[in-house]
């Protein structure tokens, strides 16, 4: 009998705790999710630490447009999963899905965690688990340790997150180094930018173009009704932490507020210099704290997040919510914008604690570099392979001892990387060249770890002293030539994927790699 290595026993104790927590569908509902106090519609909230997740379906019209739809806890966005800093994560998915227009079974990814030890709970289908059958519950156990900051969750089955299955998860620090620069952080203060088909997912063909953009769950399209849309409640003087995320299955959004300036102090759960800004790229996956005063007259003003593609345009309140302070009247803003002078770059964003880069200050000078081209032929590649997932999911067949990695998938597709070594990822977009990925900007996410942003989309200038720290970047696009270069440690074990965050790219072209750390 062969003995097992450290790293294989920890993997293998996560699918035993994994296979432990299936089971039948719980009778009781949820004991914790409750509705906040503005109509049955509206998100609630659950406590991370004891939680049940019902995965439903149900017909919703946050456009004014009705349409059956995928939601956690029935809303859109789903439920605000709640935690402090260092909590142990419990949360029962429960699958009681039905339309067969869409996906019927499921799985919940929670993005930005790192699943250190939990592996088996990263919820991608095929990856780490089967996909949750209609009438089954799966338990996600596992604890952020000291990750703080804005998350969110959703659906990592098909194109199912695209039909609704998606809502923010926040993790609050009781000692949040940035406290003193504002005065409200709460569930108002939470704001998901969305884009909104009327058709299930599966049904969506290229270019794959939004109907809507919603904000909080709200929207219009154009031809629509004038729907209320999602307002924002400020009192004058204060001073507000909007924790921003992008929930959008393909645009990216430049999200404003008309006569307000934002000043960053968080970017994917790590905490950076403050940085003022007047307007905020961000693409899906991403998400941003900023902190907000409430220093204009008494009025409602437009927030605006204007989508990369689709209805790009601002008038009868596409694309847009309100900033409503306390004492304006209850009706669309009239204000408009102004001159954009503080300029975003993400170059320029610090980690307010401070680290070096990993490896040498040079680049190719890391443990492992990879030089990761993408590309289009008849589907996305990577460096000229495309992923096709395995029947079974990979971490079981590796924990079986059956197959090795490299013989579960198509030649390409899994890179098997030491452990505890600096990793060096080069991406440069050819969105222009023949052959090339198109469709830029693409935001590449990796599972398990953050990474330090060496090269950013927009600066081909190395950082290696205190880089952005981030787990989604852009790629940006050939014509700004840019070629991302990010670091990490391979301090996780396990089957991580590292795959392009716009939902079509990756399900319907398959855009995805397997970083498998032993």
């Amino acid at each position: 009998m062969h003995a097992l290595s450290l790293t294989s026993l920890i993997l293998l104790l996560s699918v035993v705790r994994s296979l432990e927590a299936v089971s039948l569908v719980s009778k009781s509902g949820s004991r914790v999710l409750r509705a906040r106090s503005d109509g049955s519609d509206s998100p609630g909230i659950i406590d991370a630490t004891d939680g049940e997740l019902e995965i439903t379906n149900k017909v919703i019209a946050p456009d004014g447009f009705s349409r059956s739809a995928t939601l956690a806890g029935g809303t859109f966005p789903g439920p605000i999963i709640k935690a402090q800093k260092g909590h142990n994560f419990s949360i029962n998915v429960i699958n009681n899905l039905h339309d067969p227009t869409m996906e019927k079974t499921t799985t919940i990814h929670w993005h930005g965690i790192f699943q250190n030890r939990s592996n088996w709970a990263d919820g991608v289908s095929f990856i780490t688990q089967c996909p949750i059958e209609p009438g089954q519950s799966f338990q996600y156990r596992f604890n952020a340790e000291n990750q703080t900051g804005t998350y969110w969750y959703h659906s990592h089955h098909e194109l199912q997150y695209c039909d609704g299955l998606r809502g923010p998860l926040i993790i609050y620090d009781p000692d949040d180094p940035h406290a003193h620069l504002y005065d409200v952080d709460d569930d108002n203060t939470i704001i998901t930018l969305a884009d909104w088909w009327h058709v299930p997912a599966r049904l969506i063909a290229p270019p794959f173009t939004p109907n809507s953009t919603t904000i909080n769950g709200k929207g219009r399209y154009l031809g629509g009704p004038k729907t209320p849309l999602s307002v924002i409640n400020v009192e004058q003087g204060k001073r507000y932490r909007f924790r921003i995320i992008a929930a959008s299955c393909d645009a990216w959004h430049n999200f404003t507020i008309d006569g307000h300036r934002m000043t960053i102090i968080e970017a994917d759960g790590v905490e950076v210099v403050p940085q003022e800004v007047d307007w905020l790229p961000i693409l899906a996956g991403q998400r941003y704290s900023v902190v907000v005063t409430a220093n204009q007259p008494v009025d409602n003003y437009w927030i605006r997040a204007l989508p990369n593609h689709g209805n790009r345009t601002f008038v009868g309140g596409l694309n847009s919510a309100i900033l409503r302070y306390d004492g304006a009247p209850t009706r669309d803003p009239t204000t408009s914008q102004g001159p954009a002078t503080a300029h975003f770059e993400e170059s320029q964003l610090r980690p307010l604690e401070s680290r070096t880069a990993p490896g040498a200050s040079e680049l190719g000078k890391a443990d492992v570099v990879l030089s990761l081209v993408p590309g289009f032929n008849k589907g996305f590649t990577v460096n000229g392979a495309r992923f096709r997932p395995p029947p079974a999911p990979v971490l079981l067949q590796i924990l079986s001892g059956a197959r090795h990695p490299t013989e579960l998938l198509p030649s390409g597709s899994v890179y098997e990387l030491p452990r505890n070594k600096v990793i060096e990822v080069h991406m440069p977009a050819n969105d222009l060249t023949p052959g090339g990925a198109r469709g830029s900007p693409h935001g590449i996410h990796l599972h398990g770890h953050n990474f330090h942003v060496i090269r950013t989309s927009t600066n081909s200038t190395p950082n290696f002293i205190n880089p952005l720290r981030r787990d989604t970047v852009s790629m940006g696009s050939e014509a700004q030539k840019s070629n991302i270069t990010f670091r990490f440690i391979t301090d996780n074990p396990g089957p991580w994927i590292l795959h392009c965050h716009i939902d079509f790219h990756l399900f319907k072209y398959v855009r995805w790699l397997i970083l498998f750390i032993r």
